[in-house]
């Protein structure tokens, strides 16, 4: 009882955290600062809780009361703690760049904690349902956020192209509960795997058409192709801290889920491992044809988050689904959260009001007027890149290794050829940064040092996570 108390605290410290951040905006004293720092500490306090919670195997948390819906392992728990981590850089990010840009109010923070604990629920969910709730809590925050500069055309298109989308994306999913449960007559995951093994995958239509649009509506959250459309101009229309925040945060609670229903059973992983092939070859190739092609800065990053999606689809295709620890992607998202987030963190100072530096061409000299940023972006581009001896060379390590075991040889050549080509677009703005004249001075001052050291404490981490070992 103890421990279940535990596993669920950090979710009922996020949950309660934001319905306090919300009702406490209503007062007029209560100004942007105070609030991004108490969400800071929300965050904060749930990781620490997160991180001192033991677990061994599969923890089914208060089987009677929740009726077996909410089960936490490791790996969930790995995730939950990326979650909480990406909410906390976000939130202090933030602070610093609505000193430049002023359009915060204090429901911008309650709404991030309230997007943080709906991909917690995500992550632990083991019944349709409560997967449905949590990407809507989710959801819903996030499209507020995307769109919270009203005065912003580019702002307020993203979260309408964003919003009719997801529409069809949680249709989707719908559907595909329903058709689940019509042939399973339940919505458990437990259920829907013994009812897998007795009856087979491929002898229940409504299991193939259920599953098929539940991974519909899973590919088009990751932003994986052909469900890719949207995340370009999402990501450019949303302010740097929240890009950030959906690229890391959204992304880990996303294929979390993704994983755990995947692996319900072996033969409905097998019935799509196929698909999945194509899916990932396309994501990475389609993605980095993308990204080659811009001069938006942030816009370059969304098609990379994309071909990051197909790399992490290599892990998903690769994975034993009878000794399915989640290590290699549990691993891949933190080394892909720490480089995103403090390049958008770099972002959140060095764009300045109005996010007028955006484009390439803008950050030339940059080394020269700020060294150690331009070196701190240097490092999370290489990390992204896959250069040793960064967290994301050793992620891409771990799955490419983890494609080779599992048999998928080409995947793993492919998916080498990929990070080969994506040095192209990364390496772009490091010589930018190095080897051109400053066409501006960069010397506004920052007002506040909330993402200056965020972006830092990440480059720590950058290397930090490249140092610990995980078993495939």
């Amino acid at each position: 009882m103890t421990n279940d108390l535990m596993l669920l605290l950090p979710l009922i410290i996020i949950g309660a955290g934001a319905i306090l951040l919300m009702l406490t905006s209503a007062f007029e004293k209560l100004n942007n600062e105070v609030t991004a720092y108490g969400s800071a500490i929300i965050f904060a306090v749930a990781f620490l809780v997160q991180l001192s919670a033991c677990i061994s195997g599969n923890a089914v948390i208060f089987s009677e009361a929740f009726n077996g819906i909410l089960v936490v392992s490791n790996f969930s728990k790995a995730a939950g703690l990326i979650i909480l981590a990406c909410g906390f850089f976000t939130t202090l990010s933030s602070q610093t760049y609505f000193k430049q840009n002023n359009f915060c109010t204090p429901e911008y923070y309650s709404l991030t904690v309230f997007a943080a604990s709906g991909m917690l629920l995500l992550t632990m969910a083991q019944e349709l349902i409560t997967v449905f709730i949590a990407l809507e809590i989710m959801s819903l925050a996030i499209y507020i956020l995307v769109g919270y500069d009203r005065k912003n055309v580019i702002s307020t298109e993203a979260v309408l192209k964003y919003l009719i989308l997801g529409a069809f994306a949680g249709a989707f999913f719908t559907m595909g509960t329903a058709f689940i449960y019509g042939a399973t007559a339940s919505t458990k995951f437990i259920k829907i795997s013994q009812f897998i093994a007795s009856h087979g995958f491929s002898q229940s239509p409504a299991i193939i058409g259920g599953s098929f649009f539940i991974l519909v509506a899973f590919l088009f959250k990751a932003a994986a192709f052909p469900f890719h459309a949207w995340v370009i101009d999402v990501y450019e229309g949303a302010s740097a801290p929240i890009t950030g925040y959906m690229a890391t945060a959204l992304k880990a609670a996303i294929f979390t889920v993704f994983a755990n229903f995947l692996v319900l059973d072996g033969t409905l992983q097998a019935g799509w491992i196929k698909y999945l092939f194509y899916i990932a070859v396309f994501t990475m190739f389609v993605g980095n044809l993308i990204a080659i092609g811009q001069q938006s800065l942030k816009r370059m990053l969304a098609a990379s988050g994309i071909v990051h999606t197909g790399y992490l689809l290599i892990a998903l295709v690769a994975v034993d689904s009878n000794a399915f620890t989640g290590s290699v992607i549990a691993y891949y998202l933190a080394a892909y959260a720490a480089g995103t987030l403090g390049i958008f963190a770099a972002l959140s100072y060095l764009g300045g009001a109005g996010e007028k530096r955006k484009n390439f061409d803008d950050f030339k000299g940059l080394a020269k007027a700020r060294p150690y940023s331009a070196a701190a972006i240097s490092i999370f581009l290489l990390s992204m890149a896959g250069i040793p001896p960064t967290a994301g060379f050793m992620g891409k390590f771990y799955i490419i290794t983890s494609a080779i075991e599992a048999g998928q040889i080409a995947l793993a050549v492919l998916g080498i050829i990929s990070s080969i080509i994506s040095m192209w677009y990364y390496l772009r703005l490091i010589i930018n940064m190095y080897f051109y004249e400053a066409e501006e001075q960069f010397n506004e001052s920052v007002p506040s040092q909330s993402a200056p050291i965020c972006t830092f404490v990440l480059v720590i981490c950058v290397f930090a996570i490249s140092l610990y070992p995980i078993a495939i």
